[in-house]
């Protein structure tokens, strides 16, 4: 375990994907950060579970995408359906990447894999370590964090947020983060099922009753995740079967042996104002959360770690530190392309106007015969636009 040093250079609060490629990247690069969560060890369930090329690329250099690649499940291609008809297939195999494919990979084996990674490098996470407020002064912010019942302050040159959606350095700091919730609940288990369609592919099935997506994930396992009225807030395997059976295929339905887990979320869209608020600075989901269509959010909060980490080794090199106005500026730019993106999908997939619902139908049918729709979807989706 890392020691908790009374001064820092970098304090990183949270170590979930985008805190722990930030720290991985920083010490990699030279400058090593203290990095505090308060959970006594990473998660073991996520609702995350998609890698795109565009992360894959950015975490070549850690030596951390050879690992990923080994224990997930490559996906080149997304078919969006109306049950046994396609509406469009996108094939991510010609994207314009050393990595043309989907990785299938949950949020707790890229979290291993990255800490993995900063272990080697020297580095590791203080933990439980809860972060309980902060102070902003010119030169430094004060930072208290509470160990073994025992609150400490920290002196750190910058305190990095990477504490999730209710991120407490952002409600400290002041930051705005405006947006809103869904009305509609989702629900997602991952099981074991006999499945009729090939595991290289994830499939999106539109339906009168609601959004479906199944998807391969390792160890044999798929996830499904639907939109859901009133839904348990643990569905059952005879819960998540019932929307097999009326959203996905009809001819061969698949057939759910056993559940491995489960759960109910809702889903937010929301944008801070800025990632950069003197030196205090947010990336992932303490900057922006939006819904989980396309698989983006784990992806766009690592790559705010790794695109930080080098305008921060930068900073420390020269003393400029109007490069991290330069950083903030564009990460916040990706994230609200992102987030009004997955806006557009998720209020597509889950209209309930039937004459709405067919028009979307014809129109994204008609989309999937012009090739360069396809590979502009493709190319967008691999977050390859952010290059």
């Amino acid at each position: 375990m890392q020691a908790l040093n009374a001064d820092a250079d970098i304090l990183i609060a949270g170590a979930g994907p985008t805190g722990l490629a930030l720290a991985a990247e920083l010490t990699r690069l030279g400058t090593r950060p203290l990095i505090v969560d308060r959970q006594p060890a990473g998660a073991n369930t996520s609702r995350a579970a998609v890698v795109h090329a565009r992360t894959l690329e950015v975490l070549e250099p850690l030596g951390a995408t050879t690992d990923l690649l080994a224990q997930g499940v490559k996906v080149p291609i997304f078919h969006v359906r109306d049950r046994d008809r396609t509406l469009i297939t996108i094939n991510f195999s010609a994207i314009p990447s050393a990595y043309p494919l989907t990785l299938m990979c949950p949020r707790n084996t890229v979290e291993r894999g990255l800490l993995s990674h900063l272990a080697a490098l020297g580095g590791g996470v203080v933990r439980p370590c809860e972060f309980v407020r902060c102070k902003a002064l010119e030169s430094h912010v004060e930072v208290q964090v509470q160990t073994e019942g025992v609150t400490k302050t920290i002196k750190a040159r910058w305190l990095i947020a990477c504490d999730g959606m209710h991120s407490m350095v952002r409600e400290q700091s002041g930051v705005a983060f405006a947006g809103a919730a869904y009305e509609q609940s989702f629900v997602l288990a991952d099981v074991h099922m006999d499945w009729p369609l090939n595991r290289d592919e994830v499939n999106l099935f539109f339906s009168p009753d609601g959004l479906l997506v199944v998807a391969p994930l390792p160890y044999d396992r798929f996830r499904i995740v639907a939109t859901a009225d009133n839904a348990p807030e643990s569905p059952s395997a005879s819960y998540m079967q019932s929307l097999l059976d009326t959203r996905g295929p009809s001819v061969t339905p698949g057939r759910i042996r056993d559940t491995v887990w489960s759960s109910r979320f809702h889903v937010h869209h929301r944008l801070t104002e800025n990632p950069r608020k003197g030196r205090i600075l947010l990336c992932g989901d303490a900057a922006h959360v939006h819904s989980p269509a396309g698989g983006q959010g784990m992806n766009t909060g690592i790559q705010d770690g790794i695109s930080l980490a080098k305008a921060l080794t930068d900073t420390f090199k020269d003393g400029d530190d109007a490069r991290l106005d330069g950083w903030a500026t564009e990460r916040h730019r990706i994230a609200r392309d992102v987030v009004a993106l997955t806006d557009r999908m998720t209020r597509m997939a889950t209209m309930k106007s039937g004459t709405g619902q067919t028009l979307r139908d014809i129109a994204i049918a008609f989309a999937g015969h012009l090739p360069p729709v396809r590979t502009a979807l493709a190319k967008t989706l691999a977050e390859l636009d952010t290059r």
